[in-house]
């Protein structure tokens, strides 16, 4: 994985791993992104952390459930319980999205529980300044997204486990496959051997 660089992100679409990250920290980082005019796709979002405990986010949660339209709930307001559209909405309160600019920037904005085809086969990237490991004490109380979506309805945390362990098994045949393929062509590379009048043609064009 590489870091954050905002120059990168504004040239293409980047795939961000969210695990391992802390919800508001990284949200706010995208938000700001996002409004930059940069694409961005959030994967493993049931990985978030969130700093408290599961029990102080649970209360949170519950307190966030009460508020509804008292006429027609119908109406909203709509409390998600998957962690991928609760991350959406989290980036959508920081973002002004009754606007059109803020309504354009959420549209190029996409989450993910585990890592769907194709962002399995892209370079996913870290943002350092939203790591928990980073930016939260080690004696600090923590929680995953994902364990409050199961503790509020999201049913398919085991799915999503069983896809990942697929997913890796696959990732690690393919790295060993690589690996192999580098070591190869550093053995073939070190082994070839150029003459002395190839040598100074090279040297001339700058490749020496």
């Amino acid at each position: 994985m590489s870091s954050y660089q905002s120059k990168a992100m504004q040239k293409r679409a980047i795939v961000v791993d969210c695990k391992g990250h802390l919800l508001g920290r990284l949200c706010s980082i995208i938000a700001k992104e996002l409004l930059n005019g940069s694409a961005v796709v959030l994967v493993r979002c049931e990985d978030t952390n969130m700093s408290g405990s599961l029990y102080r986010a649970k209360l949170k949660y519950a307190a966030f459930k009460r508020k509804r339209t008292n006429s027609n709930p119908r109406h909203g307001p709509f409390h998600e319980r998957a962690p991928a559209k609760i991350m959406w909405r989290t980036i959508r309160g920081m973002v002004p999205h009754k606007t059109p600019r803020g309504a354009a920037a959420l549209d190029r904005l996409k989450c993910f529980e585990g890592i769907p085809h194709p962002y399995d086969r892209k370079k996913r990237m870290v943002i350092p300044a939203a790591l928990k490991v980073l930016r939260l004490r080690p004696e600090r109380r923590f929680c995953k997204l994902g364990d409050l979506s199961s503790a509020y309805g999201w049913k398919h945390a085991s799915l999503v486990q069983r896809l990942e362990a697929q997913r890796k098994v696959k990732s690690d045949a393919f790295h060993k496959k690589k690996s192999a393929n580098m070591k190869k062509l550093k053995e073939v590379t070190a082994s070839v051997k150029v003459s002395a009048e190839d040598q100074k043609i090279l040297e001339a064009a700058g490749f020496a």
